[in-house]
């Protein structure tokens, strides 16, 4: 059973707007949608690229820094882990259960050009943070510019 969370106001709302509401909750986020059918739901990531490296943070509450299995494969990224239940209570004897719990995983794509041989770990607050180094390769280079013609000590 889905607990849906009721919004009263005192605005007279169209059928239009009230269906385009309901089309807008159910299909445009599609993440949403289908986390609802699997178990251990969606793992949120967030990825950025600095001139150096690639910074990934994904947000796993709950989950013990050991129980997470990280791997990288040609330029794929894969995250696993269990989000444990600490003490079994009986389905029926839940008012709300929103909380997820089970096996989890999460693949992304990662540019190519980095020294996946080099990755740091770091784990905080429920925060997994992983850099990833870019080869010398990719890296972007200064290149300076010199005036042709250009002699010393004259403007």
């Amino acid at each position: 059973m889905h607990m849906i969370r009721c919004q009263h106001t005192h605005e007279p709302v169209s059928l239009r707007q009230a269906m385009d509401k309901l089309f807008e909750d159910s299909f445009v986020t599609p993440s949403r949608f289908l986390s609802t059918f699997s178990p251990g739901g969606t793992t949120p990531i967030d990825m950025y690229h600095t001139d150096n490296e690639v910074v990934v943070k994904a947000a796993l509450p709950g989950v013990k820094p050991e129980e997470v299995d990280i791997t990288i494969t040609a330029n794929t990224l894969t995250i696993k882990g269990e989000n444990k239940v600490e003490k079994e209570i009986k389905r029926e004897d839940y008012l709300y259960q929103e909380h997820r719990y089970g096996t989890f995983g999460r693949s992304v794509a990662l540019p190519s050009g980095l020294d996946s041989d080099k990755v740091e770990a770091s784990f905080e607050n429920g925060i997994l943070t992983l850099t990833i180094p870019k080869s010398e390769q990719v890296k972007p280079k200064q290149i300076k510019v010199k005036a042709k013609g250009a002699v010393e000590g004259k403007k």
